[in-house]
């Protein structure tokens, strides 16, 4: 058992909150309305802080059933003509037999041009256990924005010269996932964001 599941053990779920914003930093200079995943990897830190965790809503989310309508105009704006849930992807999308809800922005011809995203329900405990993962083990960078916890990843594709990421945010039981090559609209993330949340 790793120290990390000692603490977590012996203080409940306080502990596993404060596990996880002791492994992530906000990223310097970057505000949270930007595309859906940060330019630089960052390494955790290793002390605790004292940052503020997120609290429940007083109203429960609705879940989305529609990907354009989780967007603003701005975002789809710079999405054009990419194709949405094309089937020739082959990729299960749309709403899910468990409620969730895929979008994939992707043209069926191209390498990699691509921005997927799943929206589901995700309880605080393993929710919790996946961003720490992400942060302790393969340097995603996380921050408290809006209520909820973020965390983020880019780097360069292996094959292609292009940028690759993955941006998840978690609030209230509800995860938003996306990962996405070489297509990241400029404040994706938070428009879908101030869908469900207000």
């Amino acid at each position: 058992m790793t120290a990390r599941h000692r603490l977590a053990t012996a203080l409940g779920p306080l502990a596993l909150v404060l596990v996880l914003l002791a492994a992530c930093a906000p990223e310097p200079g970057a505000p949270a309305s930007d595309s859906p995943s940060a330019s630089a990897t960052a390494s955790p830190t290793g002390s605790p802080s004292a940052s503020p965790t997120p609290t429940p809503s007083a109203t429960p989310v609705t879940f989305p059933t529609d990907c354009r309508a989780m967007l603003s105009e701005a975002v789809l704006s710079q999405l054009g003509g990419t194709p949405l849930n094309d089937p020739a992807t082959g990729v299960p999308t749309g709403v899910q037999p468990d409620g969730s809800l895929v979008c994939l922005w992707r043209d069926p011809g191209a390498d990699t041009t691509f921005l997927e995203t799943t929206v589901s329900r995700v309880d605080r405990g393993p929710a919790l256990e996946l961003l720490n993962r992400l942060a302790g083990e393969q340097g995603f960078t996380c921050y408290t924005p809006t209520g909820g916890t973020r965390c983020e990843r880019s780097w360069v594709n292996e094959q292609y010269p292009v940028q690759d990421g993955r941006t998840l945010f978690w609030r209230d039981g509800v995860m938003i996932d996306t990962s996405y090559s070489n297509l990241a609209p400029s404040g994706y993330t938070d428009s879908i964001v101030a869908h469900l949340f207000g």
